[in-house]
């Protein structure tokens, strides 16, 4: 699009654009750290700390066509009141220009996992643009939907939310003809104030749906499966009694799931690349989508056994050359992925006759239930039988009170300041045969630790020389 289309999309003026004949011709982007270069359009959002207009010419000279702002740059700019409203509007325009299926899908924990996989079950039917990481807000939607080209056959689009009339909003930019609800946890209760306000917010997914679309709920969850009411669209489900079901799953001595999955009478055998039981209802998931837009079951059952994590940091497997396993699951965090994580640290440990070793940090976006949500980990690791805790900052520390304080429990507790603390611990105290989850929330920035842990060899019981 030209600077003069798009500003006549977008309700804006042109600044410094001369005709306005400059023609946009690659994706959008909100960072000079990564621009898009050979024709990009910049937003600049002026934001607390930073304000994008001061990075405008930046932008143009690593290649943007032009700015979308809302104030003259000094470099062609399409000035309107609101740039991110005004993204959302750009982003439907393109939606609704293109000949593409979209894909939307939702919950408390598991969208980025369930995406990643998605992404690669539709990608045989046809070229398929998905989410970057979880960049699944009013920001990150209409930039996923401006990636894609004429060809685009599918939209992979992964929805958050803050609060209720969010997704609603994200939907009105991206409407999907496929939406799932994975499950409604208790990620960001500080901010919906309870599980129903959650299931309310989620639902906004389901009622976008049209008549002939298709709601994918998790049979398993029964906020998720009561959804159904929400509407007239079809609705198919996954989970151990869903439409989309696996039976005898077991994990391999790193975690990975071998399983069967079913659908319309048919079993296959599926064994993932990924670690942890918690991937099993992803990929479920993610099937039953898949499914939900045309894509064959032998296409997608063949694409699962290959399909990895597209995203950073989410359970990523390292296998040290002396040995050590690392799990880096640091993006993110909350009581049921923590669960899933620490569930998979203990399987992997329990399979390996390995040492367990939980690295974890806070859990952010709690609310009033924090204290307590990270004492219950802390019971719960306990309970695993995690051989050791390493807490990382204040708020964790609680973490480690839990795990103290539970009968029977005979592992140990380390509470540290900070990243710094944590690391030097792991440097004198991990052997070889141990096996390693980092996890917290994305604030905690513990995929330092995890870096920092799988370039420094294991030294032995003793403290002496590394193993080999």
């Amino acid at each position: 699009m030209s600077l003069a289309e798009l500003a006549t999309v977008v309700g804006g003026r042109l600044a410094d654009a001369g005709d306005g004949s400059a023609t946009v011709t690659a994706p959008a982007f909100v960072d000079t750290r990564a621009p898009e270069a050979g024709g990009g359009l910049f937003v600049a959002i002026a934001g607390e700390h930073v304000d994008g207009h001061d990075f405008a010419r930046a932008a143009v000279e690593a290649g943007a066509t032009g700015v979308l702002g809302s104030r003259s740059t000094g470099v062609p700019t399409v000035v309107v009141a609101d740039p991110v409203a005004s993204l959302g509007r750009l982003g439907r325009h393109v939606v609704d220009a293109l000949d593409a299926t979209v894909l939307a899908l939702t919950g408390s924990q598991g969208k980025t996992g369930t995406k990643d996989y998605l992404a690669q079950l539709l990608a045989p039917g046809g070229p398929t643009i998905a989410t970057l990481g979880n960049r699944n807000n009013e920001i990150g939607v209409p930039l996923t939907v401006l990636r894609a080209t004429p060809e685009t056959r599918f939209l992979a689009v992964e929805m958050g939310a803050r609060g209720v009339g969010h997704i609603a909003e994200l939907c009105s930019v991206a409407p999907p003809h496929v939406a799932a609800v994975l499950n409604v946890g208790t990620a960001h209760i500080g901010e919906f104030g309870s599980r129903a306000a959650i299931a309310r917010a989620k639902g906004e997914i389901v009622e976008a749906l049209p008549t002939d679309g298709t709601a994918v709920l998790n049979a398993d969850d029964e906020l998720v499966a009561a959804m159904a009411a929400l509407t007239s669209a079809s609705v198919v489900t996954f989970g151990r009694d869903g439409d989309v079901r696996w039976r005898g799953m077991e994990l391999d001595d790193l975690g990975r799931p071998a399983f069967e999955l079913g659908y319309d009478g048919t079993w296959t055998p599926v064994r993932l690349l990924e670690a942890g039981a918690h991937q099993v209802p992803n990929a479920a998931a993610a099937a039953a989508m898949a499914v939900s837009a045309g894509i064959g079951w032998d296409a997608i059952v063949d694409t699962l056994a290959r399909a990895r994590s597209l995203s950073s940091w989410r359970m990523a497997l390292h296998e040290r050359g002396d040995g050590l396993v690392v799990v880096n699951d640091a993006y993110n965090a909350n009581p049921a992925s923590m669960a899933a994580a620490l569930d998979a640290l203990a399987a992997i440990g329990a399979r390996g006759g390995r040492r367990t070793i939980a690295v974890l940090g806070e859990m952010l976006e709690l609310g009033a239930s924090s204290a307590t949500d990270h004492t219950e980990v802390g019971e719960y690791v306990a309970r695993l039988g995690i051989d050791v805790v390493v807490t990382v900052g204040e708020a964790a520390e609680a973490i480690a009170v839990g795990a103290r304080r539970t009968p029977g429990w005979s592992g140990e507790a380390v509470p540290t300041a900070g990243r710094d603390q944590a690391t030097e611990w792991l440097r004198h105290n991990v052997v070889a045969r141990d096996v390693v989850l980092v996890k917290a929330s994305r604030g905690a920035a513990l995929e330092h630790v995890a870096d920092e842990l799988i370039g420094e060899p294991a030294q032995d019981q003793e403290g002496g020389s590394p193993s080999r």
